[in-house]
């Protein structure tokens, strides 16, 4: 995966941010986090965004699933502490959203995803169409470098 400018080396350059505390259970023999555990980091950036009742972007009878996921480990993290989350939007589609995220822990790039969210109507277990106002929220979120 192509790296993303250097600008997003930086948490504050992500229109939405968040953290997760580590726990000592996330560890492995090696005594760092799991890489299985990067993923469940990036998921907490995603669903607190998407899954924001507040702001009502899925439709009715509707959930959000990951179509593909691209993750770059690119350093260590370790127990104890947090992990800050960036998140940002680079794409919106006619049903689906690519995210670009990073983790950092102590300012350090720790890794980088792309991930590509489709929104799937439950009955069919088909895309369906985003609504103009979701499209509209993840516009809001999306990166003037991707408008």
């Amino acid at each position: 995966m192509a790296d993303k400018d250097s600008r997003l080396n930086v948490l504050d350059s992500f229109p939405l941010q968040t953290y997760d505390k580590i726990r000592y259970a996330d560890t492995d023999r090696q005594g760092h986090v799991n890489n299985a555990m990067f993923s469940t980091f990036l998921e907490t950036g995603r669903v607190e965004f998407m899954s924001d009742t507040k702001k009502g972007m899925l439709a009715d009878n509707c959930e959000f699933v990951i179509a593909n996921s691209n993750l770059n480990l690119l350093g260590e993290i370790n127990w104890p502490g947090n992990v800050d989350i960036g998140t940002q939007v680079i794409k919106v589609g006619n049903s689906s959203v690519c995210l670009f995220q990073r983790l950092f822990q102590d300012d350090r790039c720790v890794a980088s995803a792309e991930t590509v969210i489709v929104q799937m109507n439950e009955t069919t277990r088909k895309s369906q169409p985003l609504s103009d106002y979701a499209r509209s929220v993840f516009i809001q979120y999306q990166s003037a470098d991707h408008t």
